[in-house]
């Protein structure tokens, strides 16, 4: 067969209607977290208040996410979309009064819990709207739709905090977070206008209550594994490339050696949805990690910020596939009924993991310098490989690449 295109698949009705609107808004939720933040700091002068805020919007949204999917699965985008997108601008709206008004610590924290748990997870929507619209006749398109939406995601977080930064640099970090609000209301809100391409809702609370069980199984919970493992790296790589670039007194490096990475990144997640792949998808699961924990071992043996470059560009071509390789075995493994939850609690895991990644690699390299840091996303790459081999096992094939039919039927 030949290799999935993204201009037809854009081409497909529908399709343009949802993912141009969700990238939009995606982009304005790229740029919340770190919005918050600037505009906290710029208002009280210390990082220790926005940092807080910050943890209690990143807790929040972790935490939220996946309730608001569920009542998405429940009963519809078209129907919870709008109300929820109302209740994200209300909660924005409240924590820039609160800022402004020099409300306490506490009255900032809980501002930033409102902010997070009202996050609309647009990406977790267009990853099912793709979902539903290609898994009748077209799965085998399915890994080129997440890539797609894997290049999107990481587009918006190149642009989203770069837009922040600039606006905070030139004076006006409360325009990043109105900026930020609002791409994600309008992003949002045309989202939901699309109701052509809508997945199905399960309004019977019986039938989803057991659709819902479905969630509890081996393969979702490698899943999880898998992307926790995922956002340590992410977490401790951060933190451990910035040590390092401190450490051989170069730290104007950090920002091009990120920018290495986040380039070869985007240009692996493009050409790696524009073919058909004869490996199964459990199988490059195992390549791609493999191929992460030797280019995270690597790290180890750098000693330049020129030779952290030069891995990092190994390593940042081998996120892209699991990137998208991880939705379309959540769609494979879970009921479409309960779709959006899992790639919630995914998202979920993986920014758990980057959040309690961020202290275990300062305390590692407090105590053992940058390559503590790097040994830790090694371990994190370790057992992303040792996941991925138990998941070859656990984990069905999607559509298009064996016959084992409906991943429910058993």
């Amino acid at each position: 067969m030949p290799s999935a295109n993204y201009r037809s698949l854009l081409r497909t009705p529908g399709a343009a209607a949802f993912f141009l609107p969700a990238s939009l808004g995606r982009v304005g939720v790229a740029m919340t977290s770190l919005s918050i933040v600037w505009l906290v700091h710029g208002h009280t002068g210390t990082f220790a208040s926005a940092g807080l805020v910050g943890g209690g919007f990143a807790v929040a949204e972790a935490l939220g996410a996946p309730q608001l999917a569920r009542l998405v699965d429940r009963f519809g985008q078209t129907r919870v979309l709008p109300p929820a997108l109302l209740a994200h601008a209300l909660a924005v709206a409240v924590l820039v009064s609160l800022v402004v008004a020099d409300a306490s610590e506490a009255l900032l924290a809980l501002g930033g819990v409102l902010v997070g748990a009202s996050v609309p997870q647009l990406g977790a929507m267009s990853a099912a709207r793709w979902a539903a619209l290609l898994r009748t006749s077209r799965a085998a398109e399915l890994p080129a739709a997440f890539a797609l939406e894997s290049v999107s995601n990481a587009v918006g977080y190149l642009v989203g905090p770069t837009s922040v930064s600039t606006l905070a640099a030139a004076g006006h970090p409360l325009a990043g977070t109105v900026l930020a609000a609002s791409l994600s209301v309008v992003g949002g809100l045309v989202l939901a206008a699309q109701r052509g391409s809508a997945p199905t809702p399960a309004i019977d609370g019986a039938a989803h209550a057991r659709k819902d069980r479905s969630l509890l199984r081996s393969a979702v919970f490698v899943l999880m594994g898998l992307n926790l493992a995922l956002g340590v790296f992410f977490g401790a790589l951060q933190v451990s490339v910035t040590a390092f670039v401190v450490e051989h007194g170069a730290p104007g490096a950090a920002a091009p050696v990120f920018a290495v990475s986040n380039c070869s990144g985007l240009l692996a997640g493009w050409l790696y949805g524009l073919r058909r792949w004869r490996a199964t998808a459990p199988v490059q699961v195992s390549a791609a990690t493999g191929a992460l924990l030797l280019g995270t071992l690597l790290l180890l043996t750098v000693g330049s910020p020129f030779g952290l470059a030069l891995v990092v560009i190994l390593t940042g071509a081998t996120i892209p596939p699991l990137l998208v390789l991880f939705p379309v075995l959540t769609e494979a493994n879970v009921h479409q009924a309960v779709l959006t939850q899992a790639f919630s609690w995914l998202g979920s895991a993986g920014a758990a993991g980057s959040a309690g990644a961020a202290a275990v690699s300062g305390w590692a390299i407090d105590s053992l310098g940058p390559r503590g840091g790097f040994a830790v996303t090694a371990t994190a790459a370790a057992a992303m490989t040792l996941l991925s081999l138990v998941g070859l096992r656990l984990l069905r094939t999607p559509k298009g690449q064996s016959t084992h039919g409906d991943p429910m039927s058993d």
